[in-house]
């Protein structure tokens, strides 16, 4: 997935998620709480490896995961719209307002407040760039 796409949620929560991303996402896929206060959006056969892959960790190293990705999570259908219902809880947990930002992140998308989007971008910089394209050995 790749992408960055604004949109706005309504006053009833909901969030459309953006048309070329549909497709990758599929009619069901998983939205939790994500790194850096946003939420992530899972398709259904990532989903099913994340939740694997966490399930084989001894439980001392799966613990606090099972309990920051499981406990949020909720299976998310598109409306006829192409929206989603956004739970408060994860709405909060992300601040998100009437102003979101959806990201293509590779293997899942993000959603993300824009103001909060917009602050961490002015974060990144060349130098960090230019050192993880070194580790990848660009």
């Amino acid at each position: 997935m790749k992408g960055e796409y604004r949109h706005s949620i309504d006053a009833k929560g909901r969030l459309a998620m953006p048309a070329k991303l549909r497709d990758e996402l599929g009619e069901r896929f998983t939205v939790t709480k994500g790194l850096d206060g946003c939420l992530a959006v899972y398709p259904e056969r990532e989903w099913e490896g994340l939740e694997e892959r966490i399930r084989a960790l001894p439980m001392s190293k799966s613990r606090d995961l099972q309990r920051f990705f499981f406990s949020a999570a909720f299976d998310a259908e598109m409306d006829a719209q192409g929206r989603i219902l956004l739970p408060m809880n994860l709405r909060e947990f992300a601040g998100l307002s009437k102003e979101t930002v959806v990201i293509g992140a590779s293997n899942h998308a993000e959603i993300w407040d824009a103001a909060k989007w917009d602050s961490y971008n002015s974060g990144i910089t060349d130098d960090r760039i230019m050192e993880a394209m070194e580790d990848l050995g660009f």
